[in-house]
């Protein structure tokens, strides 16, 4: 069978075609840009290996079918694709893995305030499949999947029970598929705590290879500190500011998409820059990197009280994988748990492995995300004849 996935972000989109069961990937691609008239498209598959920029990619429409020309000149005719997977973010009402039907969409538009830099692209790229493999089955494999066995004590606000109830406010967890596969390779292991950290982060606490916390909210705007969203705030900054003359637009902009990593540092919201002005000697961008650290060490904290120890803590993500001074610090913070660093691993080792010493009490690995493989494995299982 095959299964194409379909990865949608705000100016960008993402593609790879596989063949399961077997797992082999038979395409990927992406277009940069969308939006513009400087995109750039990326292909692999078959004998053809494609980049070209200063393209006119003024929507996701041409975007994609710019990607599905090419995958049918260089592949596979189109009507070999037999189910299309979006890893999806957030639907009122469904939080796991569904076919993409009139009632799914509907809550995904319910959530647009929730996640509106999320359910926009993901509903258009949605659209524009109807349109081009209509007879194609559309499954969307939500970030709240994993997270449905958090207990209601660790999900539920101290609101009134009524929001709970009436508009479904409580924590959703988000990162299911990047966790979900932190669980997977690290099935031997019983407590584990799954570092997410890119542009968008996240820390969940795993217990027997199920998700029991995570430090997303209601919305992907809480926990750790983001590239441009700030992470956990005072609720109550959002009124005193209104009373100090901000419109709640400027608020809403503060909040995500000048705040986290971006706000305090002042130069971006990447670990790249920071790390560069770091060594300038810019000092607003050494204490956003101070902040980052300490509030991924007290969710840490918080995990390893919720699962009575911890036998492993892995790094996943652009800045989980590729930022050797970040996990060394973060490493450094839970010496007094008896984690001790393999130095030689953490700053020169490649790809998946262990960073911990031998002698260290707690376990510490990089693995690399694979989102897509768990989005094409629940989107191969929701497609079979029942």
């Amino acid at each position: 069978m095959k299964i194409l996935i379909c990865n949608a972000g705000s100016t960008s989109l993402k593609f790879k075609l596989w063949e399961m069961p077997g797992h082999v990937v038979l395409a990927d691609g992406k277009v940069e840009r969308v939006g513009s008239k400087d995109a750039i498209f990326h292909f692999n598959g078959g004998e053809q290996h494609i980049k070209l920029d200063g393209l006119d990619i003024p929507d996701y429409t041409s975007g994609i079918s710019r990607f599905l020309d090419a995958l049918r000149d260089a592949v596979t005719p189109l009507n070999a694709i037999e189910a299309v997977g979006f890893k999806t973010v957030l639907s009122k009402d469904h939080y796991g893995v569904h076919l993409l039907t009139e009632d799914v969409k509907e809550g995904m538009r319910a959530y647009f305030p929730v996640a509106p830099a999320h359910n926009g692209p993901y509903l258009e790229a949605i659209g524009v499949f109807e349109k081009l493999l209509p007879d194609v089955p559309r499954v969307g494999v939500f970030e709240t999947n994993f997270h449905r066995t958090i207990p209601l004590e660790r999900r539920i606000f101290p609101v009134p029970y009524e929001w709970y109830e009436k508009y479904g406010v409580m924590r959703m967890g988000y990162h299911g598929a990047s966790h979900g596969y932190i669980a997977q390779k690290l099935a031997g292991k019983r407590r584990v705590i799954s570092c997410h950290l890119g542009g968008s982060g996240s820390l969940c606490a795993i217990l027997d290879g199920k998700s029991v916390d995570n430090s997303f909210g209601f919305s992907l705007q809480m926990g750790i500190p983001h590239a441009s969203r700030t992470g956990d705030v005072d609720v109550y900054l959002v009124p005193y500011l209104l009373k100090q003359g901000l419109t709640l637009d400027e608020i809403y902009d503060g909040l995500g998409k000048n705040g986290g990593l971006k706000g305090i540092s002042g130069t971006s919201g990447d670990l790249r820059d920071i790390d560069a002005a770091i060594k300038a000697g810019i000092e607003r961008a050494k204490l956003a990197l101070d902040v980052y650290v300490n509030s991924i060490l007290r969710y840490i904290g918080a995990y390893y009280m919720e699962l009575q120890g911890l036998d492993t803590i892995a790094f996943t993500g652009g800045i989980g994988e590729n930022y050797a001074p970040l996990r060394r610090r973060v490493l450094e913070g839970m010496a007094h748990m008896g984690m001790v660093i393999d130095h030689e691993s953490n700053e020169h080792g490649a790809g998946e492995r262990l960073i911990s010493a031998p002698e260290s009490k707690i376990e510490a690995h990089v693995i690399p995300a694979n989102e897509e493989l768990m989005v094409v494995n629940e989107t191969f299982l929701a497609v079979q004849p029942k």
